[in-house]
């Protein structure tokens, strides 16, 4: 019996994160202005790290089970920034500290300076919504 491959795995999954971060990335630094569409790409920017830095979690798990503590370490080590950027990012968004985002854009840039976009394949409706999304999170639940 063969090896048991699964399709979309954390890696898989995170390439793509990654590539649809990248593009938000090169769409945001294009706006003169941070208008709805820029909010609602900043949010979905969050929310494409915070999935990476879930993933990553369970990749270094999938290493240790199979007893590669050392790399296992070094995956999480690798990828300690995901979780980080998105809780500072969600801070600016949600209070609304727009001011501070071309700062963070700039930590953000080299981090996918490895992903080349020679088209932009991530469609608007991707992101829309996501800034509401976002702010319902901040309100307390009742």
């Amino acid at each position: 019996m063969g090896r048991v491959i699964n399709p979309d795995s954390t890696g898989k999954q995170r390439n793509q994160l990654m590539r649809t971060a990248a593009e938000l990335l090169r769409r945001l630094s294009q706006k003169p202005d941070i208008d709805d569409d820029a909010k609602d790409m900043v949010s979905l920017l969050v929310y494409c790290l915070r999935e990476i830095d879930s993933g990553i979690d369970q990749s270094a798990m999938a290493w240790e089970k199979r007893d590669y503590w050392v790399k296992a370490e070094e995956l999480r080590q690798r990828w300690s920034w995901p979780g980080m950027m998105a809780d500072q990012l969600q801070a600016v968004v949600l209070d609304g500290k727009w001011e501070d985002l071309p700062q963070m854009m700039l930590k953000l840039l080299p981090r996918f300076a490895d992903i080349k976009i020679t088209k932009m394949t991530r469609k608007e409706s991707l992101w829309e919504g996501s800034y509401a999304r976002l702010m319902e999170e901040k309100s307390p639940k009742s």
